[in-house]
C-alpha cells in the first residue's frame, strides 16, 4: 500500500484566496520557558485544502457537520486536464471516460507554487461542466487543485450546481506528482459545527 499526501502545507506563508492573508499561525508557548510547545491557529474555512459544504453558496445548504464522510472516502479517478489553458468545459469532459464517483481535476494548478501570490487566471470548472457532471452521473464529491473551483461566471453557477446536488466541493488539492488513474481517497474535513466550509487532510491510497 502506498499513501500519497494531496493537501496543501498550512502556514503564514500559504496562497490565500485572492491573497486575503487570512492564516496566522503563531506560537503561544515555549519549551524554553514553559517546558511546553503550543500554537494558536487563525484561518479562513477556504484556506488550504478544505472541503465546501452546501451551505456555503445555499441560503439553506447543510453546514460541513452534516456532510457525510461517505461522500469524501471511496474509490475515485484522477483526470489530467493539464493541457487545458484556461477552463474545464463540457466538450472536454465529454471526451473522457469517467470511472468513479469522486472525480479529482488535475490542471495546470497543480504546477503554481503554494506559497506564489494568488492566480487569478486559474483553471477552472465552467458552468457547463457542472452541469454535465450532475446530469450524466452519480457523483459523490468533484476535487480540483487550486483555492477555487470557479471564476469570473455569473451567480457562482459551478457551485450551486454541483451544492444543490448534494456534491462537496474539494478545493486546494495538490497533485503534481499525482498520474492519471484510479485510486481510494480518503478526505476529512475538521467537524465543525455549523459550518460552511472546513479544511480537510486529503491522501490517495494505491
Amino acid at each position: 500500500m502506498k499513501i500519497i499526501d494531496i493537501s496543501w502545507p498550512i502556514s503564514n506563508d500559504m496562497t490565500t484566496y485572492k491573497d486575503k492573508k487570512d492564516v496566522s499561525i503563531k506560537k503561544i508557548r515555549e519549551f524554553h520557558s514553559d517546558n511546553v510547545r503550543e500554537i494558536q491557529i487563525c484561518m479562513s474555512s477556504h484556506s488550504g485544502t478544505h472541503v465546501d459544504a452546501p451551505a456555503h453558496f445555499l441560503e439553506n445548504g447543510e453546514t460541513i457537520d452534516f456532510v457525510f464522510l461517505e461522500n469524501l472516502i471511496g474509490d475515485c479517478q484522477v483526470i489530467d486536464l493539464t493541457h487545458l489553458d484556461e477552463k474545464i468545459s463540457m466538450a472536454d469532459l465529454q471526451k473522457i471516460k469517467i470511472e468513479a464517483e469522486i472525480l479529482l481535476f488535475k490542471t495546470k494548478n497543480s504546477f503554481l507554487n503554494y506559497v506564489a501570490p494568488f492566480d487569478y487566471e486559474f483553471i477552472y470548472l465552467d458552468s457547463s461542466a457542472a452541469n454535465y457532471l450532475v446530469e450524466t452521473f452519480n457523483l459523490k464529491s468533484v476535487g480540483i487543485d487550486y483555492l477555487g473551483i470557479e471564476r469570473n461566471q455569473p451567480a457562482r453557477l459551478t457551485h450551486t450546481t454541483l451544492l444543490e446536488s448534494g456534491i462537496p466541493i474539494i478545493e486546494g488539492l495538490r497533485l503534481q506528482n499525482v498520474e492519471a488513474g484510479k485510486y481510494k481517497l480518503i478526505c476529512m474535513p475538521l467537524l465543525i459545527e455549523g459550518a460552511d466550509a472546513a479544511p480537510a487532510r486529503a491522501c490517495l491510497i494505491i
